[in-house]
């Protein structure tokens, strides 16, 4: 497997002034990592999530210049609302690992101001350079998506292999990075508990991971496919059943894993 993943388009700029691609901001998140958040949507991703409800942050040309001095001034002024939730911020996408020289120098500086940091990633990490590695000692915390265990069954679900997420996570309980795991059960998908007890499999030795989120599939983002002129994938699927969340709920937590819903 081939460690090169395309970059973004972003000239080169030195220390604060270093550019990112951004998405778009949310000043008020609150379920994007503990307390309220500041959250910073990045742009360009690699995934094809056929569940996709950020479509329009896939082109890796898209978003927004911003230099890290410019969004620690977007930041700034909530940092007190943050600190009295235990919230901090954010920084999400698209797939921030994309950005990761961008990630780290801004991470760097919020630490320098005292607010709490939280990594939103997909995991597909090519290399582990030194400003990879600066994005994940900067997080104080990490949340990763695993889409699914069989790597089968996640090119279906999102077009590449789960590799590169796998040993991403593996990384995490390596260091001793907190971790949170998220887990979207997409019926037909990721639903099936056999899978399930494989992913369970994976997470339970893993001391590092605070919670698995459990999150059912909804379809609230086809109408930014629609508005880009795009088939939504999944038209027509509905959210996983109760029962269903219920005994996928179950299976996690029999290898003593801690299950947010």
């Amino acid at each position: 497997m081939s460690s090169t993943i395309p970059t973004l388009n972003i000239p080169k700029y030195h220390a604060d002034e270093m550019l990112g691609r951004v998405h778009s901001f949310e000043s008020f998140g609150t379920v994007d990592g503990p307390g309220t958040r500041f959250v910073v949507f990045l742009q360009g991703c690699l995934f094809r999530c056929k569940y996709c409800h950020n479509r329009d942050t896939w082109d890796l040309d898209g978003g927004q210049l911003y230099s890290v001095t410019e969004v620690v001034e977007q930041i700034l002024p909530y940092a007190k609302f943050m600190d009295a939730s235990g919230g901090g911020v954010t920084v999400t996408g698209g797939e921030p690992v994309l950005q990761a020289p961008f990630v780290g120098l801004l991470f760097e500086k919020l630490r320098q101001h005292g607010i709490h940091t939280c990594l939103d990633t997909n995991g597909y990490v090519g290399v582990y350079s030194d400003e990879t590695n600066l994005m994940i000692e900067q997080s104080d915390l990490v949340m990763c998506d695993i889409k699914h265990i069989n790597d089968h069954k996640h090119h279906l679900l999102v077009g590449v292999s789960n590799q590169r997420t796998l040993r991403f996570v593996r990384h995490l309980a390596d260091i001793g990075k907190k971790t949170r795991i998220r887990y979207v059960v997409v019926p037909g998908y990721s639903d099936d508990l056999a899978d399930v007890d494989a992913l369970a499999q994976f997470l339970a030795p893993m001391e590092n991971i605070e919670h698995v989120e459990l999150l059912p599939y909804h379809n609230l983002g086809t109408h930014k496919w629609k508005a880009m002129n795009l088939e939504y994938p999944l038209e027509g699927l509905q959210p996983p059943s109760r029962e269903t969340m219920d005994e996928i709920q179950a299976t996690l937590e029999s290898y003593g894993l801690e299950i947010i819903r």
